[in-house]
């Protein structure tokens, strides 16, 4: 080697200027291959951690300046890193450890990813996170303490794993958890007590452990917003604690095959939003006495196997959105004396053994879509004292035979589309309280019989095809209050013979005729009198000042004639309405009506009257008058309520005018 190469090479400066080439170098090839951001860093680290052999994180490439656009990531507008959302991909690999640098991460969403291994303790630190969806893979270990740091975590599903060992105690710790799913896997120990913190919890489920063990804490009672409880195929064992009452809004409860022992408290009967449908297996409670799931959401049909129960004495399930038959099963239940399906959607026919369920006292099964009859059998049922089948299809007559059960004390079948005749049977029920046979199609008169029931308090029987007249007897129903037979085709007079302990009289849009008795004026209960759309004549009798509490006073669409007598004024209580429209009245508005300053509502349409309309610019607080087509006459009083009327409620006055000089008479 010659000297000079070998001086050259021996020289220092030579190893000075290798170092420094091989420095920019090393400088410009991680310049060109490594210029990703932090975030991308931490990112790629865990792919390269991963064995997938597939190419789904192929766009995660090192070249890029950030991982914003990368498969599963999605950033801010500032760059950062949110959420990691990689569902249903074959990752095979460990969860991250690494992630402190995405301090925006919100949700980490990494479901049926074949990961495994166990949940790192760094995920404490992760303390943005507000969604962590691990479930559905292989994970093992058990759940790490350092998770229950994240305060701001709203939903944590872990289900479908092979999670060991207990419930973290400190769980209580994640104020802000809404969803916490921890089913299907091999869990152990009791739920923590602090599990009662999770105020804002909505769904709690860790059914299918099955070595979870132990009483449900009572503190679950204090996460009032729990709407499911999911604790099917565990451990769980004693009795379900008294504050599940206070969960308000619970709509499933899920406990079956747990090991659950004790009575059902009665206050889970305050959880009103129960949604589902009824499970068939609780026909095989056995002991069961009383089932109370009214006032919920549930749907489906009525199991059949309820006829197992025979020890059942009362099944309530009003306000449901139930459908199907009622099963005739029902009718094996021979303790049962309290039987409500009411507010359903149920259909079908009311089972004809229904009589065998002979200890019941009690049958509502009102607002559904019943059709066919009702069944002779429930004639049956001794004990009976209250029956509400309104609001249904039911058809044909009323059997006879049920009017032979002495306990009733409520009968309501409004609403259907019953025909046939009130069967004169109906006098044997002398204990009977409330009877409404309203809407429906039935005909004939009303049965003399009808007087034998001195307990009778309530009488609807509106908007039929009734005849006849008013039995006098009626006057047997002392404590009589009220009495609705309007839109039917009664015919004669009203009877001196009402009870004098009515508070409503409503016979309106029938035929009656004649001239109203003034024993009207004995009815001093009276609150509500309708006689409008009658055939009445002669005088309004003034003996009607007798009814002082009267409210409303409806005498229109007669033949009443006469002068209106001022006692009608001298009415103290009545503000509701007086309409004395479409009749022959004659004469001037008596001055009495100035006191009527409570009236809301008044029509004299359509009648005679004379005279000025001064007298009424003291009832200040009507807010309807019509007082057109009559003979009224002079100045139209000057005040806003007058200013605002409608021509149509002034027409028909030829004499009358408004202050310009114009009149409301009718047009050509």
């Amino acid at each position: 080697m010659p000297a000079t190469l070998r001086n050259l090479l021996l020289s220092p400066n030579i190893f000075s200027f290798s170092f420094t080439f091989l420095l920019s170098i090393n400088s410009l090839f991680f310049s060109c291959c490594f210029s990703i951001d932090e975030q991308g860093q931490a990112l790629l680290t865990w792919k390269n951690g991963l064995n997938s052999s597939t190419d789904v994180l192929r766009s995660w490439n090192p070249s890029d300046p950030s991982p914003c656009n990368w498969f599963g990531v999605h950033c801010n507008p500032n760059g950062e890193v949110v959420q990691i959302s990689l569902r249903s991909v074959d990752l095979q690999g460990p969860l991250p450890s690494n992630f402190q640098s995405l301090n925006s991460l919100k949700s980490l969403i990494l479901p049926s990813a074949n990961l495994t291994g166990t949940i790192p303790k760094e995920f404490g630190e992760y303390r943005e996170l507000a969604l962590i969806d691990l479930s559905g893979n292989s994970i093992t270990g058990e759940i790490p303490e350092e998770i229950c740091r994240l305060s701001k975590l709203q939903s944590l599903s872990l289900n479908t794993n092979f999670l060991e060992g207990e419930i973290p105690s400190n769980i209580g710790n994640l104020s802000s958890l809404v969803y916490l799913t921890l089913y299907d896997n091999q869990l152990s120990g009791e739920i923590p007590k602090s599990i009662g913190e999770l105020t804002k919890l909505e769904v709690f489920r860790a059914g299918g452990n099955q070595n979870l063990k132990g009483e449900l804490p009572w503190e679950i009672g204090k996460c009032t917003n729990l709407v499911m409880i999911g604790l099917a195929e565990t451990s769980i064992s004693g009795s379900l604690p008294l504050s599940i009452g206070m969960l308000k809004r619970i709509q499933t409860i899920a406990i079956y095959t747990a090991l659950l022992s004790g009575p059902i408290p009665q206050e889970i009967g305050n959880c009103k939003q129960l949604c589902g449908t009824i499970p068939s297996e609780i026909g095989a409670c056995s002991e069961l006495t009383v089932i109370d799931l009214s006032e919920n959401l549930l749907s489906g049909s009525i199991p059949g196997s309820f006829g197992n129960l025979l020890k059942l004495r009362e099944l309530q399930l009003s306000v449901n959105q139930l459908s199907g038959f009622i099963p005739s099963e029902i009718t094996n239940c021979t303790a049962l004396n309290h039987l409500e399906v009411d507010n359903n959607d149920i259909s079908g026919e009311i089972p004809v053994l229904i009589g065998n369920l002979k200890s019941l006292t009690l049958l509502f099964a009102w607002q559904n879509k019943l059709t066919g009859s009702i069944p002779e059998s429930l004639s049956n049922c001794e004990n009976l004292q209250a029956l509400d089948l309104s609001y249904n299809h039911l058809s044909g007559s009323i059997p006879k035979q049920i009017f032979g059960l002495k306990n009733l004390t409520k009968v309501l079948l409004l609403s259907n589309e019953l025909s046939g005749f009130i069967p004169p049977d109906i006098g044997n029920c002398t204990n009977l309280y409330r009877f409404r046979l309203n809407d429906n199609r039935l005909a004939g008169t009303i049965p003399s019989e009808i007087g034998n029931l001195k307990s009778l308090n309530f009488l609807d029987m509106s908007n039929n095809h009734i005849i006849g007249g008013i039995p006098p007897s009626i006057s047997g129903c002392q404590n009589l209050e009220f009495l609705d037979l309007h839109s039917n085709g009664l015919i004669s007079s009203v009877p001196d013979t009402l009870p004098i302990s009515l508070q409503l009289v409503d016979v309106s849009d029938n035929m009656l005729t004649g001239p109203l008795t003034p024993y009207i004026g004995s009815l001093v209960e009276l609150t509500k009198l309708n006689l409008g759309k009658n055939r009445f004549s002669g005088t309004i009798p003034a003996e009607i000042l007798s009814c002082s509490k009267l409210q409303l006073l409806d005498l229109g669409n007669n033949g009443f004639s006469g002068e209106i007598p001022k006692e009608l004024g001298q009415l103290p209580a009545l503000e509701i309405s007086l309409n004395l429209s479409c009749n022959q009245l004659t004469g001037e508005i008596p001055s009495q009506f100035s006191s009527l300053s409570k009236l809301g509502v008044l029509d004299l349409s359509h009648n005679k009257l004379t005279g000025n309309l001064n007298i009424l610019t003291s009832l200040q607080n009507l807010v309807f008058l019509n007082v057109s087509y009559n003979d009224f006459s002079g100045e139209l009083p000057d005040t806003p309520f007058f200013r605002n009327l409608p021509m149509s409620d002034l027409a028909g006055n030829r004499a009358l005018y408004i202050s310009n000089g114009l009149w409301p008479g009718p047009t050509a």
